[in-house]
């Protein structure tokens, strides 16, 4: 059996994966935060969004090519920065880093991952973007930037949706700190995982390497107060501006809802605007992101980025009708490498594929560029 036929689906990676993750790490990767109002918000909106099929097209290939920040890719998808990626599974930075250089698609590093941009210097591709928490100390960030750009990541991303640590009861509840401590009940969860409970045997307990540098910070701290929140601060206009002096490469800023936001930030020199609510993560009282996404398209001529609560290759298409030039991904990649190992992010991108090929057969669309006449 393939993994198309045992793994049609998101969904069917997520149940898989949900029996391989212990339940303390799952929590962490699945969870929103509050009651998780917001991720439901991401769903419902997404769910509204409708077509009008179209007939008598006769055969085609639907041509998913499409260029940003002057660059192409084979797939308008990629992969968004999740912090800790390797503890949801052992190895993670280096497997999703690979799958991008083999596709061709962006692969987005996050500041608080598992791995240092050395480490993953040897697995980047042509794509290869760095994200950023802000951090306090000018010097710090310089330094950071510097290890990104030697590395070989070309593209710097500011996340700017997380001023504060949000609450993600379900996360606490979960057990999980920072760096992560196996209790009692927590050993017994890792005990059913052999396979995770190996892989980490081989890469040790993960911890966020990249800050290893700029702070000696022993202790054990709740997950939603790791250490990555005593060095990072809330950024404003004037951080952005420094920041946009310091970096000379393409620059976005991810975490924008609002239009005049946008048209603000393209007045001050960022390359894109990426929409994004954090996957409700952050703020339970949030609208659904795809409902930004018109009225911060309308804002800027900047290049759109979108991501929250995708789920399918339609939910992609949706975003790019609404004027997303680009959509990522990140909770559906882990999900990958949960239910399937090294081989599950290859998979989902086929996946994708395939499920865009089909509704855009449906539409009678042949390019990206015509989806959004076939909007209902």
């Amino acid at each position: 059996m393939d993994l198309h036929s045992k793994y049609p689906g998101i969904a069917d990676l997520r149940r898989a994966a949900r029996k391989r993750i212990p339940h303390f790490v799952w929590e962490y990767l699945d969870s929103a935060t509050g009651d998780e109002m917001t991720a439901k918000r991401n769903r419902t909106a997404l769910d509204e969004i409708l077509f009008k099929a179209s007939i008598l097209h006769g055969e085609f290939a639907p041509d998913l090519t499409t260029t940003l920040l002057g660059r192409g890719f084979p797939l308008p998808f990629g992969i968004a920065p999740v912090g800790m990626s390797g503890l949801i599974w052992p190895g993670a930075e280096r497997m999703l880093a690979d799958t991008a250089k083999d596709i061709g698609i962006p692969y987005a590093m996050s500041t608080v991952a598992t791995q240092t941009p050395e480490d993953i210097a040897p697995h980047l591709g042509d794509h290869a973007w760095f994200q950023m928490y802000p951090p306090r100390d000018e010097a710090i960030r310089d330094d950071m930037i510097s290890r990104a750009k030697a590395a070989g990541f070309s593209t710097l991303v500011l996340t700017v949706d997380v001023p504060v640590a949000s609450r993600r009861e379900r996360q606490t509840r979960g057990g999980l700190t920072q760096p992560p401590q196996l209790t009692p009940r927590l050993a017994m969860q890792v005990a059913n995982c052999p396979i995770w409970l190996n892989g980490i045997r081989q890469t040790g307990m993960p911890r966020m390497k990249t800050l290893d540098k700029y702070s000696d910070f022993k202790g054990q701290l709740p997950s939603t107060e790791h250490i990555g929140y005593l060095l990072r601060t809330s950024p404003d206009w004037d951080y952005l501006k420094r920041l946009r002096e310091a970096w000379d490469g393409p620059l976005i800023v991810k975490g924008v809802t609002q239009a005049d936001d946008a048209a603000r930030l393209q007045d001050e020199g960022v390359d894109a605007i990426w929409i994004s609510n954090h996957a409700g993560r952050q703020f339970d009282g949030a609208q659904g992101a795809i409902t930004a996404l018109p009225h911060v398209r309308a804002a800027t001529t900047l290049p759109v980025i979108f991501d929250s609560g995708i789920e399918s290759g339609l939910d992609i298409i949706r975003a790019l009708a609404l004027g997303a030039d680009f959509v990522m991904l990140g909770r559906a990649w882990h999900y990958a490498l949960g239910a399937v190992g090294k081989h599950g992010p290859a998979h989902l991108a086929d996946m994708l594929r395939k499920d865009m090929e089909a509704n855009m057969g449906q539409l009678g669309t042949k390019t990206l560029q015509d989806l959004p006449h076939r909007l209902l």
